[in-house]
């Protein structure tokens, strides 16, 4: 399997060749039921929340094109070769849906990242309030219009028409489209991990050392101690920047190292794989990890609803070195509540 690019484009195309007749769409089934249970078994992993954010709905959205595209594939393989509403479908088609949604797919990290950025910026700033079924329906409407937006644009692009075009002369091919955004997203948010650990790995360390896990109000938390007489600042970014490394590395490490050897390998990886829920929940946690130091002064008020990640557990306290005991005291001097 090769990588083909387009030069003569506005934008450069890398696609994945796959040098196979049409029958491999048998494989091609069986790797998208594997992505479809692999949603399934993340989304019965998340916690339950009633917080409502955009990049939760648009992960069941995404589930949902996974699911209606299996279908489609199903029922067009079993089939072969039939007519819908004066339409002829046969095994081609089955290509030329997964072109369309590796194309669709691969352009939508940057929307989807942004958008997630605003609607947490938002809610954490407390500019906007809506009522719970008018914040339940604006992300809908939300959801919907950008799956719209995206879908227009690469149906209606002049390059992308004629790259679908040209497969149906050379049916024997089909190539993937690569998405170029997903790539300069892991980039990004590992050389930002990379350098905070650099920035702070001593006090990394110490912590990992010093840590402790315990329940605190039926919930698990972890608390670090520290000198109570130094004068620490609770709310200070440069405190909080180790914990923070902790509490994210913590659930997502063996995410972070598979970013790394795709990055140093260079694997490329066809858009209707690489858009998943998994790596969706890994940029969400980034994003709060984000949100969370660059507000850290509010993060010691109790009123405030902070955003909540449904598989990082961002509660933190900070417990004196005095105290060697969580239960000698009735609550922690300061808790992260998210």
């Amino acid at each position: 399997m090769t990588a083909l690019s387009s030069e003569n484009c506005s934008f450069q195309y890398q696609l994945y060749q796959a040098n196979q007749p049409l029958d491999g769409n048998c494989l091609l089934f069986l790797i998208i039921l594997g992505k479809i249970l692999l949603n399934i078994l993340t989304l019965g992993m998340r916690r339950k929340i009633s917080y409502q954010n955009f990049m939760e709905y648009f992960c069941i959205s995404l589930a949902f094109i996974d699911l209606l595209l299996l279908v489609n594939i199903s029922i067009i393989f079993y089939f072969r070769d039939f007519v819908l509403l004066g339409i002829r479908f046969t095994k081609y088609h089955i290509c030329l849906f997964t072109q369309i949604i590796s194309f669709t797919y691969g352009f939508l990290h940057y929307p989807v990242f942004l958008i997630a950025c605003i609607d947490y910026y938002l809610n954490f700033s407390k500019t906007t309030k809506l009522a719970f079924k008018c914040q339940k329906l604006f992300y809908f409407f939300i959801v919907i219009l950008i799956w719209i937006s995206v879908l227009a644009y690469v149906l209606g692009d002049p390059a992308i028409y004629q790259s679908l075009k040209a497969q149906n002369v050379y049916s024997y091919q089909c190539p993937f489209y690569i998405s170029i955004q997903s790539y300069w997203l892991s980039f990004s948010m590992v050389v930002i991990l990379f350098m905070a650990f650099l920035t702070s790995w001593s006090e990394v360390i110490a912590l990992v050392q010093a840590v402790r896990m315990t329940s605190y109000m039926n919930e698990t938390i972890l608390y670090f101690p520290f000198p109570s007489h130094c004068g620490y600042t609770l709310s200070s970014k440069k405190t909080l920047l180790p914990k923070f490394i902790i509490c994210f590395l913590g659930t997502w490490l063996p995410f972070v190292l598979l970013q790394v050897i795709i990055l140093l390998l260079k694997v490329q990886i066809p858009a209707y794989i690489e858009m998943n829920i998994p790596w969706l929940y890994f940029i969400n946690s980034f994003m709060i990890a984000t949100i969370y130091w660059f507000n850290c002064h509010k993060l010691n008020l109790r009123d405030i609803a902070l955003p909540v990640d449904p598989f990082v557990n961002w509660k933190c306290c900070f417990i004196p070195l005095t105290i060697h005991n969580l239960e000698q005291i009735e609550k922690p001097i300061s808790i992260i509540i998210c």
